[in-house]
């Protein structure tokens, strides 16, 4: 997979990228991040990549005319599944949109940022805007990494275990049930027994049980869904 992701402040998303897991799955060549500072796009002296609102009001926007000549520059070497612009009013990421993208093999993930984006950018350009949340971040880095991460962790040979990803949270609609590791008992406070049983069945039964549970008390709206 390779990930193409369009911001202006560069440096903000750099040390994500550089540690840990997302790290790990470049250096194994699983898959390629690239940076593109925006004001590298535009023929201002100073660099500018935003102007007022037309009608007035407050805060600046993107300009068109950058955006268009990274994305442009783009997709004529390579071609892209999907053009991702992260903003709050955006389709709020789970994990199925998670699992959908990291069977991808192009993304650009573009990274709002003050009042955000002409919005002919939004209708001529962007494939699919995606939010991480109800509320507003200074720009769409932040969001940007949290989308790359809950992707690329996806990947296969990412993780060391192949199942770990598929009994994460939300995988199948449910939260995780609690786990646990030694020692079995810790200032009389005991791992439940039939998880130290060696019973498989029962063990995995118990889990579902667990997952269920929590899901109905922690996460109702959920079940609601279904």
């Amino acid at each position: 997979m390779r990930i193409d992701i369009i911001t202006v402040v560069p440096d903000l998303l750099k040390s994500p990228f550089e540690a840990s897991i997302l790290q790990r799955a470049i250096k194994k060549g699983l898959v390629e991040v690239h940076l593109h500072n925006l004001r590298d796009y535009t023929d201002d002296n100073y660099k500018q990549v935003d102007d007022y609102q037309f009608g007035g009001g407050a805060g600046m926007v993107m300009m068109i005319e950058p955006i268009d000549k990274c994305i442009t520059k783009l997709k004529s070497e390579r071609n892209y599944d999907e053009v991702i612009y992260m903003t709050p009013d955006g389709e709020t990421l789970n994990q199925k949109t998670a699992n959908k993208l990291s069977l991808l093999e192009n993304i650009i993930i573009l990274c709002g940022h003050y009042k955000g984006v002409d919005q002919r950018v939004r209708d001529h350009f962007i494939t699919r805007e995606i939010s991480i949340g109800d509320y507003v971040l200074s720009g769409g880095e932040l969001g940007a990494a949290v989308l790359c991460d809950a992707v690329i962790r996806l990947i296969p040979g990412v993780l060391g275990n192949e199942t770990s990803a598929l009994t994460d949270s939300f995988q199948d609609n449910l939260l995780a049930p609690p786990v646990y590791t030694r020692p079995a008992e810790y200032k009389g406070w005991e791992v439940p027994e039939i998880l130290t049983s060696g019973n498989l069945p029962k063990i995995e039964e118990w889990r579902e049980e667990q997952a269920m549970e929590r899901t109905r008390r922690l996460r109702p709206d959920i079940f609601e869904q279904e």
